[in-house]
């Protein structure tokens, strides 16, 4: 199938293809037909198969013969997700005089006044923020007719649902609402009854599944060899882009400051730095300036990295879906990569948790079959403690 079988205006046939796309993924294939019919829908596919174009394309081509206002409404629940979806937006319209403009705590005021007053047709914004130009009365949204929940997995986990609710009744009745999402739990579906009308639900795959392509490997290893083990996989000629993911801000700062001064070029981001320190460590990554990225799972969600050779879990995640989302930054748009856990004797129980999650097992590679890469100063000899499971509060999801 081809993107012009879609009916959609030669302006967006162009921009798609100046972007490199001909044939539509699998979600876009069964969303945007769905999106086109004025229907609400639910859209759940695995991280990097094109959910972004297949509301943003629908949205589009309906606004192209409209007048211009704010009729369009996309929430997402990070900073980083929404300037993402806008600098799509902007790429898809490039060749219309359609307008967006992306708001989100962090930048400053007055240019997002600015840009509201100069007029726009798409709004992409966080839940804060939204609420923010709502009370001060800088937005009306009287004429939405368009509303996309994007990441709403996400959106609930960070806490948004009151936020949400009190955006949802600022709506108009009369609207389409799309609702997209990597996983579909418990949390999600209730959420759909609540704002959805009569929706059309579109699985693409199993849920909670990594892409396809990817190869993933399990490295067991003592909790004070880590650092060790990390350092040898770095220094493989084939890790071109890494994505290192650690739990805590400490721990990526830590860790950040630990591989600079090994000479990596290496970049933390996490929730507790600066805006500009998020987009110019974001920035650096993509361009290659920095080889190394080491973050909280604020990177996990919805971000659109190209080119991330290698995923490397410092951490097994406490949560097994965020697994899923963490290697997902690789391997995308089909394309291969590589997703790497190093599991200590202490996160066995959370590491069996999340391949039940998955309904797989992931290849293990114990620590002795890598002897020859890691040098043996740089490996303390494990205790006895260290090498017993530790007794942890986190309790393995039942399946």
């Amino acid at each position: 199938m081809l993107f012009t079988q879609f009916g959609l205006s030669e302006p967006l046939i162009r921009a798609v293809a100046a972007l490199g796309y001909h044939s539509p993924t699998p979600i876009q294939q069964e969303a945007i037909p769905v999106a086109l019919a004025g229907r609400d829908h639910i859209g759940c596919a695995e991280t990097g198969s094109g959910k972004t174009a297949a509301y943003l394309l629908p949205i589009l081509q309906q606004q192209l013969a409209a007048t211009p206002a704010l009729r369009a409404l996309i929430l997402a629940p990070t900073r980083e997700l929404a300037a993402q979806i806008g600098q799509s937006c902007q790429q898809l319209a490039r060749f219309t005089s359609i307008r967006s403009a992306v708001i989100y705590g962090g930048m400053a005021w007055r240019p997002q006044v600015q840009a509201l007053r100069r007029g726009v047709s798409i709004l992409v914004a966080t839940p804060g923020r939204l609420l923010d130009h709502l009370q001060q009365g800088t937005i009306n949204l009287s004429f939405i007719e368009f509303w996309v929940l994007d990441e709403a997995d996400r959106m609930l986990d960070m806490g948004f649902l009151p936020d949400v609710r009190r955006i949802v009744s600022r709506l108009p009745k009369a609207r389409q609402t799309m609702l997209f999402s990597a996983t579909i739990n418990p949390a999600v579906e209730q959420l759909a009854k609540e704002l959805l009308d009569n929706p059309v639900k579109l699985q693409i795959g199993r849920r909670a599944t990594p892409p396809i392509q990817l190869q993933q490997a399990a490295y067991m290893v003592p909790a004070s060899a880590k650092v060790a083990l990390l350092v040898a996989l770095l220094e493989a000629k084939q890790m071109n882009s890494v994505l290192v993911f650690s739990q805590t801000r400490r721990g990526v700062a830590a860790l950040c400051a630990n591989l600079q001064r090994r000479g990596y070029s290496a970049e933390a981001l996490h929730a507790g730095r600066t805006q500009d320190q998020r987009h110019a460590a974001l920035a650096g990554f993509r361009s290659g300036a920095f080889r190394v990225l080491v973050a909280t799972d604020v990177a996990a969600r919805g971000l659109d990295i190209p080119g991330v050779s290698h995923v490397i879990n410092y951490e097994v995640p406490h949560d097994p879906q965020n697994y899923v989302h963490r290697i997902g930054r690789t391997a995308r748009a089909g394309c291969g990569g590589h997703a790497l856990t190093l599991v200590s004797p202490g996160e066995h129980f959370a590491w069996q948790a999340v391949e039940r999650f998955m309904g797989q097992s992931v290849p293990r590679i114990v620590l002795s079959a890598l002897a020859a890469s890691v040098p043996a100063y740089m490996i303390e000899r494990p205790t006895a403690a260290q090498l017993k499971p530790a007794r942890r509060s986190f309790k393995p999801r039942r399946f």
